[in-house]
């Protein structure tokens, strides 16, 4: 099969991201989008009028015509959305920049997504993928979808509770450097979360995502034009998305039901070995990762698919806290804070972010990174990776 290789064919060159409390945003969704998208491309060191792009997710409103033309841009000529729920199709929106402009449809590409409580109300109950079957049982949250599943992966895989906490306590342990973070100046220990209310069991509080008014956005270019942009760029080197198999909420009886949709089969490579492919590289190359985490229980699942830390019993020793914070582990997970301790804009935050880890502009850096692992909404219908990477990778 041939195609277009993707690896280092473009950057991003300008991010932004706005987040208010929830309920709390000076503006409409539309407003805040066009904020965000002006605020990246000069960060982008670009005019909003050259933007030909639009791409954005889950569901999110304002095509590439109405953003477009209030920008007052020369030409639209690519606009679509990623379908999907939960997060997982934002680092398919990334994904589907790149191929926009590597393929020649569009040269610079904004990725966005904007969210207002007063505008589109809570991404609450039974919206997006909930078949009969669970609702005719009461089950039409996230958390309870994907408590049963975590559940599983607990009792069946056995990955230890705690590797869950100690993902949770590492996102509270990088708020505490982020002033912008809704978990800054509010750190969170073992004991606060063991006593912290059950949600949707083994969810407890603090497992949860955050929801947050805001809109982000981030800029992408050709290689050729982010090197006379900016010299920290961060390239796209890969990008994978899917639904395997019998994998999905609707139906949701599939075989790797521990799984956070991103693993694969031996006759069958899934999400994340399309990734490692494309990329040439492996999990024992990525620096650090920024993890969508709607809740804790996927995040873990999602770190294991991408074989970044081993199932059963064994995740334990790989996933403390110790070792998924920045400047002690191996293993960086979630740098910001992540959707559980920053903020949450259906993950979008999580990408500039994975970005900022390449510039070497983070509130938690890494340092020397030059791989920076984005992983999209876990167990959702659909799921998506992007690995970007420093232009001493390419």
């Amino acid at each position: 099969m041939s195609g277009i290789a993707l690896r280092g064919t473009t950057a991003v060159v300008g991010v932004s991201e706005l987040h208010y409390k929830r309920g709390e945003a000076p503006h409409g969704e539309l407003r805040m989008t066009l904020e965000a998208v002006v605020s990246a491309c000069t960060d982008a060191g670009i005019s909003p009028r050259e933007l030909d792009g639009f791409v954005s997710y889950a569901g999110g409103g304002h095509d590439g015509a109405t953003i477009g033309g209030a920008l007052g841009v020369h030409d639209v000529r690519w606009s679509n959305m990623m379908w999907g729920g939960g997060g997982g199709t934002v680092a398919a929106a990334i994904n589907n920049a790149a191929v926009a402009i590597a393929a020649g449809q569009a040269e610079c590409v904004v990725v966005y997504r904007s969210m207002s409580q007063d505008d589109t109300g809570r991404l609450g109950y039974a919206k997006y993928f909930y078949g009969s079957h669970y609702l005719a049982h009461g089950i039409g949250s996230p958390a309870q979808v994907c408590a049963l599943r975590t559940q599983r992966l607990l009792e069946h895989d056995g990955v230890p509770r705690e590797a869950m906490r100690a993902l949770v306590l590492a996102a509270y342990r990088h708020a505490q450097n982020n002033p912008t973070a809704a978990g800054y100046g509010k750190p969170l220990d073992e004991e606060t979360y063991d006593a912290s209310r059950m949600i949707a069991e083994p969810f407890h509080l603090f497992d949860c995502s955050r929801e947050n008014d805001g809109a982000v956005a981030l800029v992408l270019v050709s290689a050729e034009r982010a090197k006379t942009l900016r010299s920290d760029a961060a390239y796209v080197l890969a990008g994978a998305q899917g639904a395997p198999g019998g994998y999905s909420s609707i139906i949701d009886n599939d075989d790797l039901y521990t799984s956070a949709g991103f693993a694969g089969r031996p006759e069958r490579p899934g999400v994340a070995d399309r990734l490692w492919a494309a990329a040439g590289l492996g999990p024992d190359d990525v620096d650090v990762v920024q993890v969508y985490e709607n809740f804790s229980g996927p995040a873990v699942a999602a770190l294991i698919d991408h074989g970044l830390a081993p199932t059963g019993p064994a995740a334990g020793s790989v996933l403390t806290v110790d070792n998924l914070s920045a400047g002690l582990g191996k293993l960086p997970v979630n740098t910001s804070g992540g959707n559980i301790a920053d903020s949450f804009v259906n993950g979008a935050g999580l990408a500039v972010e994975a970005v900022r880890q390449i510039r070497g502009t983070s509130t938690n850096p890494v340092e020397g990174a030059r791989t920076s692992l984005f992983i999209g909404g876990p167990m959702a219908p659909l799921v998506s990776s992007t690995l970007f990477g420093h232009h001493d990778t390419l």
